[in-house]
């Protein structure tokens, strides 16, 4: 969905519409950019960005808190129309999914034009611009689906694939934030085909973990199928910042808008949640994780804040700058469920 949250409310508020409308927290409140309009981001505003900062960048946009229940509401509604048409789709958030329509009967099985149906019956029902990206896996239709937004249609074919991907910024591949892309740079990789020169064992020595997904993805690869149907231990969100932060009450309005999208993630499952954790990776790639288990099911409510708080104060903020923020919900079991857990309020993870 293009600008999902603050399509909605410029939907919703006819004085909103054409104008750059800023979702998130306040500028005096010291909160962040959920997300922006098109309008706004021609003023160089994007996620995470502090709200100060985007009210510096552009003063006369109006800052709008969050609605989640109608952004809940409506991505339930775009998920209603998927699942007429396809059996396997993944949501990856409220306002995105992956969709596997290799054995559709749909439109002689043609994906170009199915996703247009799809476009057509979003707008339909719900006044909302959809972009679609088609391909053969994962990493190439999330590339294609960012081409061309707003309202964007763009497939890369499976013979296209690996140029396609020769051709790609190193920052436009997944997984590769602003300070993976300057480590990249440093190395001499600008590009896809940069990527694909470099040997394993030297992106293993630099990336970890990561070298192997980026070794795949420079030659057009991606195994991760699209399952929807999956049994979850655990969710998770995290976001990179364009520019490394510092400020705890940032830091903490932002796990906070996190953990906000997690449950509404868990309640299209009817799953609750017991554990917590929050994960930083500071600006020297540094990573630390804290985590609790609760008594009882994890929601958004002051006492969960308070424990966000309460977890940053083992996390040695202020001396290293953040360059990504993480929360997970796991120790999962169903609305339902009414199994009395014996456990300690507030058990160490």
């Amino acid at each position: 969905m293009d600008a999902f949250f603050a399509a909605i409310e410029q939907r919703d508020n006819s004085d909103y519409r054409n104008k750059p409308i800023i979702v998130g927290g306040q500028p005096e409140s010291r909160g962040v950019v959920a997300t922006c309009s098109y309008e706004a981001r021609q003023f160089g505003i994007r996620s995470a960005m502090p709200s100060a900062y985007a009210y510096r960048l552009c003063p006369q946009a109006i800052f709008v808190k969050p609605r989640f229940s109608v952004y809940q509401e409506t991505s339930e509604i775009i998920r209603h129309i998927f699942s007429r048409y396809c059996e396997i789709f993944e949501p990856v958030a409220l306002d995105e999914a992956y969709l596997d329509v290799t054995c559709t009967n749909f439109y002689q099985g043609s994906a170009t034009l199915l996703a247009k149906q799809l476009k057509q019956e979003i707008y339909q029902q719900t006044q909302l611009i959809a972009s679609a990206g088609i391909s053969y896996n994962k990493f190439l239709a999330k590339i294609a689906s960012d081409i061309d937004k707003p309202n964007g249609l763009y497939l890369i074919k499976p013979n296209q694939g690996a140029k396609f991907v020769e051709s790609l910024a190193i920052g436009q591949f997944h997984g590769v934030g602003p300070s993976t892309e300057k480590r990249m740079h440093q190395l001499g990789i600008y590009t896809g085909k940069d990527l694909k020169q470099v040997p394993l064992h030297i992106l293993q020595q630099e990336f970890g973990k990561s070298a192997q997904f980026f070794f795949e993805m420079a030659r057009g690869h991606d195994q991760r199928s699209v399952n929807g149907l999956r049994t979850r231990k655990s969710f998770g969100m995290e976001t990179t910042f364009q520019e490394d932060i510092n400020d705890p009450l940032i830091i903490t309005q932002y796990l906070q808008l996190l953990l906000q999208q997690l449950l509404i993630k868990l309640s299209f499952r009817n799953l609750q949640a017991f554990t917590l954790t929050i994960k930083i990776k500071f600006q020297n790639f540094v990573q630390i994780t804290r985590g609790r288990t609760l008594l009882k099911p994890i929601s958004n409510c002051p006492e969960i804040h308070l424990l966000i708080a309460d977890l940053l104060k083992e996390a040695d903020l202020g001396k290293r700058k953040v360059r990504l923020l993480g929360v997970t919900l796991s120790s999962l079991q169903a609305k339902d469920y009414h199994h009395i857990r014996q456990m300690d309020i507030f058990e160490t993870d």
